[in-house]
């Protein structure tokens, strides 16, 4: 039998922290669903991952920072529909988002993947 899912469905309800739900853990990517409720990351807090990692926003708002090699920041506003590829150690950041963001997101390259915070 197929595993399946609906992606908007079954969200938690509104709370202090980011929702995260593992779709599908294979060895050569992670699938999770995070729910947002107007998060942003902690004043001077960078992510900087292991391995890549494809961001969608599936719904509501959400603006990221990116830190490229050279030290350029880089603000991107997404909106419901748009994604990003945000490859290995590239520094980011989540300055908001809305109080329903839904993102989905594909970490390649399974267990090398865990954030490194």
């Amino acid at each position: 039998m197929s595993e399946r899912g609906k992606l908007l469905a079954g969200l938690p309800p509104a709370g202090p922290q980011e929702h995260f739900d593992t779709l599908l853990d294979h060895p050569a990517a992670r699938i999770e669903r995070i729910a947002s409720f107007a998060q942003a990351s902690p004043p001077g807090f960078w992510y900087d991952q292991a391995g890549d990692e494809w961001v969608m926003l599936a719904a509501g708002r959400a603006e990221l920072t990116l830190e490229h090699a050279d030290g350029d920041l880089e603000s991107l506003a997404l909106a419901a529909g748009d994604w990003v590829f945000i490859p290995a150690h590239r520094r980011h950041r989540v300055e908001s988002t809305s109080a329903d963001a839904v993102w989905l997101a594909v970490h390649l390259g399974g267990a090398e993947n865990a954030l490194d915070q």
